[in-house]
């Protein structure tokens, strides 16, 4: 999910300039689902001006979140009302505000969607995250042993695998976690790694519906459907594996010492799994089979959700206390301990850590762009890109500037702009978008969360050092989807 685009600590202002550079271009490009220009034109106008320099300066002031610590999303809420504020102002003005309470309205549906099938599926990732799903994972591989060669491909395999499901930066964090505290002080190998981690994870997020927040957009607007999604599975593979390849052979064969972590499951965790795995194939049935949007079977998953935690509550004193007989049998102490730390899971405190900062942000974003379409700019830039380039180049170069800005406005634009394009097409710019990220350590969510929790072995100059490499698995997974899916998806006749 790309939508935690802030700087790290240390070299990241090294990336500041083309950030801004990047940002001024996609002013015209960004606006939310389904917003179309309104019947009157303000580019040209002031209140456009003003609009934009807007919307440049809460951009701004979100990426120097780390320096300033503010949240990311205060500026882009402020922002959102006055730009709106100001098209109101306008058609009130011009006898038309039945036009702009239609467009503001039909915005914010688009973007509850996405708001309540995002929330879901982090409180489910809160949940098993709390149950100690994660944490018997990430015990289990370094009670193994692995070498550094074996862990470098294990956490980088995991990360492909996992991401389309549990969604990319929660995959990220995971494996980086297993990383740092297996390898603690070479800061070599744990760099490799995490840069390993950030691209595997971007690139399985990138052929799943639930691996990042722009697939999740074009499934949930109709553009592809759900099965057509993994035609990009050999894409996005030889996107990680291409880089892979050549860092493993940079990394020193030998073994770490050996840890030795014990961590049990709570009670409850494999069926919170089960019934994840039931949310996501109810949200699938309910827009494959009744064409219902996804988000009603996710919100009918948070009832299940529910009723398990209820079940979990009431049957909890029985639990305990037939654990407690049998633990007393075995003289088994460590547990009877354990025990004594139980606490019963409540589903609303899951919802509570949900992310609302980014969720927030995610709305400032929707909404500022959607205004910034309204107002027009959409329709100046869509002529340029889709109209005056080929389709295959304005994806590619769409997906590099991803690198540098959030892919969120980058993929809001082109469902806006809804250009005359193949459905390959489509398709490239879903893999692009996903992908692009990967290039920089500022790129995506994964990426910079991980040089958060990394502690300085991870760096922006550290990532950007393999950067060519990583562009070549970029080019050639774009080679790879006009090679397989070209044909067809007609991706060549535009």
């Amino acid at each position: 999910m790309a939508d935690l685009q802030r700087f790290a600590r240390g070299h990241r202002h090294a990336a500041r300039w083309p950030s801004w550079l990047a940002a001024l271009l996609l002013l015209g490009l960004s606006s939310p689902l389904y917003a179309a220009a309104g019947p009157l034109d303000l580019t040209p106008t002031g209140v456009g001006v003003i609009a934009v320099a807007l919307f440049v300066l809460a951009y701004m002031l979100v990426m120097a979140e780390e320096k300033i610590h503010m949240r990311k999303s205060k500026p882009v809420l402020v922002a959102a009302g006055i730009i709106w504020a100001l098209i109101g102002w306008v058609y009130v003005d011009a006898g038309l505000s039945a036009e702009s309470e239609h467009a503001f309205r039909e915005t914010l549906l688009e973007f509850t969607e996405l708001m309540l099938f995002l929330l879901v599926a982090m409180t489910y990732i809160n949940a098993m995250e709390e149950r100690r799903v994660f944490d018997a994972l990430r015990s289990w591989m370094i009670r193994k042993g692995f070498s550094y060669k074996q862990l470098f491909w294990l956490t980088g395999s995991l990360a492909f695998i996992i991401s389309p499901v549990a969604d990319n930066l929660t995959t990220a964090l995971l494996m980086c976690a297993v990383v740092t505290k297996v390898a603690e002080g070479d800061k070599r190998f744990i760099n490799l790694c995490c840069i390993n981690i950030v691209v595997a994870a971007n690139a399985g997020g990138a052929f799943s519906p639930f691996g990042d927040i722009t697939t999740l957009m074009v499934w949930q607007a109709g553009v592809v459907d759900f099965n057509e999604f993994f035609v990009l599975l050999v894409p996005s593979l030889v996107n990680y594996l291409i880089p892979a390849v050549v860092m493993s052979l940079f990394i020193n064969n030998r073994k770490p010492e050996g840890i030795y972590e014990d961590v049990w499951l709570k009670r409850g965790a494999r069926r919170i799994i089960a019934l994840f795995l039931l949310t996501v194939a109810t949200a699938v049935a309910g827009h494959t089979l009744l064409h219902l949007p996804p988000v009603l079977g996710m919100m009918t998953g948070l009832g299940y959700l529910q009723f398990f935690g209820y079940y979990l509550r009431r049957s909890l004193p029985r639990s305990l206390e037939r654990k407690r007989e049998r633990y007393t049998r075995r003289g088994d102490y460590k547990k009877l301990q354990q025990l004594g730390s139980v606490v019963p899971f409540d589903v609303f405190s899951r919802v509570a850590r949900a992310e609302w900062d980014t969720l927030l942000f995610f709305y400032g974003v929707v909404m500022c762009v959607g205004g910034l379409g309204f107002m027009g700019y959409l329709a100046m830039m869509s002529e340029l890109l889709y109209a005056q380039w080929d389709a295959t180049w304005a994806n590619i170069a769409l997906g590099l500037i991803s690198a540098v800005v959030d892919n969120i406005p980058v993929m809001f634009a082109v469902l806006t702009m809804e250009p005359e394009m193949s459905h390959g097409h489509w398709l490239l710019i879903t893999l692009t978008a996903g992908v692009g990220g990967s290039l920089l350590s500022i790129g995506s969510a994964a990426g910079v969360a991980v040089m958060g929790q990394s502690r300085g072995a991870y760096t922006f100059m550290g990532h950007l050092r393999w950067a060519p490499i990583i562009m070549l698995g970029y080019a050639a997974s774009i080679v790879a989807h006009l090679m397989l899916n070209g044909a067809t998806f007609s991706v060549f006749n535009h």
